[in-house]
């Protein structure tokens, strides 16, 4: 299938005006109608931003647009400047507007135009694409030199920039950074120091890579969590196009188990009566994550080696390979060096998923962060069920020494403490926790 392709870019109130509405502006260059007029370049649509109130321009324009490219769906988008040269208001309302888009990677191509609009627009919309919230490409169109003739026809590249940094957009990339990581940790405001640098190197590495993850640490301390978060993150900025795919190893067991990873067949085995796509294969050009992968079987494990190596597999009794590539996170609980001396682990399966490696600590290890993890689980709760929730000073007090003393042992980590703030909730009397 071919793509469709979707032009972005700004109504020049200066190069696109040239001519103004008589017959001459058909034998002067204008950039945006430019676009149109090369047979190699077919538009479908058109993001057009239009920054000044010139409501004749922005007529003529896509009349003239229509007459030449009639297929082509225009779009228009208000946004009006205080200050077109202001960078930090530039920079704030186009990436707002990077924002309300949809993109849609997979039927469609999406060009930047930057040859209108002022030098900071140009900046700013280059600096969209180049951190994927635009995730397209740049295109820059110019009057054809090589022909006076058919100068009005225009010349179109695609291009690249090199551009220096701005103390400003700067200052806003920071905060975004610290909105990834504020992300990553769910919005609790956690103030365990080892909890948040790991956090911090886990975004880090989690934007910049395809290279297996591993997440160990005790049941319960939110490796599943921290998981579905590091994949809406990389969704936030378009660096997966496929899905998130869990699984939890612990409950595969038998002929089933190959065939929910790998799919299979209609008639590869008993009970097997129609095809049927694995895990892995859902999973293509997304996330996924193998839970407790150290109750992985032997067998599973030598098959899944060679999907990750390959990025190709055989379903079972399939003579074909599919395609794959998908990103692995894998989680346990286990001592995985461990369970490769004692023979239940391969030991070329943990070096290939131990690239990047991130213990996730247990709650009791974080009692600094039980009471923002308390008021996060009440929240929840709240949304959940269109309920007010409230503790009394003292009674949020009493819970808190409680939660903090050997009285509280917090054996499934943030399981116990889901559950019991649940119980606490339930049991609330007209939306109040008392002592």
């Amino acid at each position: 299938m071919n793509k469709k392709t979707t032009v972005i870019g700004i109504l020049g109130t200066s190069l696109d005006a040239v001519g103004g509405n008589s017959e001459s502006r058909w034998d002067r260059w204008r950039p945006t109608i430019g676009l149109f007029n090369h047979d190699d370049l077919e538009i479908d649509q058109l993001e057009l931003i239009c920054c000044d109130t010139n409501e004749n321009l922005r007529k003529r324009t896509i009349a003239d647009i229509a007459e030449i490219s009639p297929k082509t769906k225009v779009n228009i988008h208000e946004i009006k400047f205080k200050d077109a040269w202001d960078f930090e208001e530039v920079y704030g309302k186009l990436h707002q507007f990077s924002l309300n888009l949809t993109f849609d990677i997979n039927t469609t191509d999406y060009l930047v135009h930057i040859t209108t609009g002022t030098h900071v627009a140009q900046i700013i919309l280059f600096l969209l694409v180049e951190t994927h919230y635009i995730p397209g490409k740049l295109i820059q169109t110019a009057p054809r030199k090589s022909n006076k003739v058919h100068a009005s026809l225009g010349e179109y590249s695609i291009i690249d920039l090199d551009l220096s940094k701005y103390d400003k957009i700067a200052q806003r990339f920071k905060q975004e950074y610290n909105n990834d990581k504020d992300h990553l940790k769910s919005g609790i405001n956690t103030s365990n120091k080892h909890f948040n640098e790991l956090i911090d190197k886990i975004e880090k590495v989690a934007i910049k890579t395809k290279a297996p993850l591993l997440l160990t640490g005790p049941t319960g301390a939110g490796k599943s969590r921290l998981v579905k978060q590091i994949f809406l993150l990389k969704q936030k900025k378009r660096l997966v196009k496929g899905v998130f795919v869990e699984v939890n190893c612990a409950t595969l067991r038998g002929d089933s188990s190959l065939s929910t990873l790998f799919g299979h067949k209609k008639g590869s085995y008993t009970g097997a009566i129609s095809d049927r796509n694995g895990l892995l294969l859902q999973a293509h050009e997304g996330v996924l994550f193998l839970d407790e992968i150290g109750d992985l079987g032997l067998d599973e494990q030598a098959l899944l080696l060679s999907a990750l190596e390959e990025k190709e597999f055989f379903p079972l009794g399939s003579d074909t390979k599919v395609k794959a590539d998908f990103q692995l996170v894998a989680g346990t609980n286990h001592d995985l060096s461990q369970k490769v001396k004692e023979g239940l682990f391969r030991e070329d399966l943990l070096a290939r998923i131990n690239v990047w490696s991130f213990e996730i600590p247990s709650l009791a290890s974080r009692k600094e962060d039980i009471e923002p993890n308390i008021h996060y689980e009440v929240q929840k709760f709240e949304e959940a069920n269109h309920q007010s929730i409230r503790f009394s000073t003292e009674a949020l007090q009493d819970y808190l020494k409680f939660s903090k003393s050997s009285e509280a042992i917090w054996t499934a980590n943030f399981r116990d403490l889901n559950a019991s703030v649940l119980r606490l909730c339930t049991l609330a009397t007209n939306g109040r926790i008392d002592s």
